[in-house]
C-alpha cells in the first residue's frame, strides 16, 4: 500500500478502536440499548468505509498489473473471495 494511503486508514483505524471502546464501556454501564446499537451501527458503517478504501487501493496498485502481466485469474479469485465474505 502507498505511503500517502496509509495515514488516512491508520487515523480511521484509530477512530473505530477509539467508538469500539466506547461500546464496551456502555455496555459495562448498562446504557440503553437503542444508544448502544446506533454506536455500534457507526463502528459497522466506518468499517465498511475502510474496507472500500483499501478495496480501491488494491484496485489502483495491483489489478491493472496483475491484468497486463497475464495474472487475470488471480485477480478473479481475489475479487471474487471478497465478494463472497461481504455476501455472507
Amino acid at each position: 500500500m502507498k505511503t500517502h494511503n496509509q495515514k488516512p486508514l491508520i487515523n480511521q483505524i484509530h477512530r473505530v478502536q477509539g467508538q469500539m471502546q466506547g461500546l464496551e464501556k456502555m455496555i459495562k454501564e448498562n446504557k440503553y440499548c437503542v444508544d448502544i446499537i446506533g454506536l455500534s451501527l457507526a463502528i459497522q458503517k466506518s468499517l465498511q468505509s475502510l474496507n472500500q478504501k483499501v478495496l480501491e487501493n488494491h484496485l489502483e496498485e495491483h489489478v491493472g498489473h496483475q491484468f497486463r502481466t497475464g495474472q487475470d485469474k488471480t485477480v478473479i479469485k481475489e475479487l471474487s473471495k471478497i465478494y463472497n465474505l461481504k455476501n455472507k
